[in-house]
């Protein structure tokens, strides 16, 4: 018996020692010696201090910045864990509602920010993407549509000239990779930061 099991041994220890250790190392390895950054969370710092990841969205809630897309996510209730509540942009929780679209919260919530994005701005048609959560519900990016959608309310709070704001916008719109895979986009993030570094109020 032990003729017929040992193989089936020696092979799960092999298996287990390759694809277990030596894989994950190796890989880890290539990852550090060729793409350290992005290996490491490509992670934004400001004055020597890590302030976010070009990767993971952030909750803006000030109308002085930009903001991203909606974020789904939740967290374990303070008051009573076995319930969730709203965390935007909770990395350890990343996920969408799975709510559908029949389902009245998802409807009330998305008629909510519907009729807060007209008021900011009347004229202008709504972008999908500042009313829908994404599936991770920590996307970093915005299309350039949902930017500038946003460039009268900064202007206005910063106290800057809205084409001022807006040829930011522009110079921060990040193309389709290699010209062909993806759309373009708009980092949130790396966006507010240059808005800070312009200055205004």
């Amino acid at each position: 018996m032990l003729k017929e099991v040992r193989p089936a041994i020696v092979m799960i220890v092999c298996l287990t020692i390759l694809t277990g250790l030596v894989y994950p190392l190796a890989m880890t390895g290539i990852a550090q010696t060729l793409f350290p950054r992005q290996a490491n969370g490509s992670l934004i710092e400001k004055g020597g201090k890590v302030i976010g990841s070009e990767l993971i969205g952030q909750n803006f809630a000030k109308p002085g910045y930009f903001r991203g897309r909606p974020s789904a996510t939740t967290d374990t209730d303070p008051k009573d864990p076995s319930k969730t509540i709203p965390a935007p942009y909770n990395a350890a929780n990343s996920g969408g509602s799975n709510a559908g679209p029949t389902s009245k919260t998802l409807i009330e919530r998305v008629q909510g920010d519907v009729k807060a994005l007209k008021e900011e701005n009347p004229n202008a048609p709504i972008p999908v993407d500042l009313v829908t959560t994404s599936a991770s519900g920590l996307d970093p990016e915005i299309s350039p549509a949902a930017a500038l959608f946003q460039v009268p309310r900064v202007a206005k709070e910063r106290g800057l000239p809205e084409q001022r704001v807006r040829d930011l916008v522009t110079a921060n719109i990040e193309g389709r990779f290699l010209g062909v895979i993806g759309e373009p986009r708009v980092n949130v993030l790396k966006l507010n930061m240059a808005l800070d570094a312009l200055g205004g109020r």
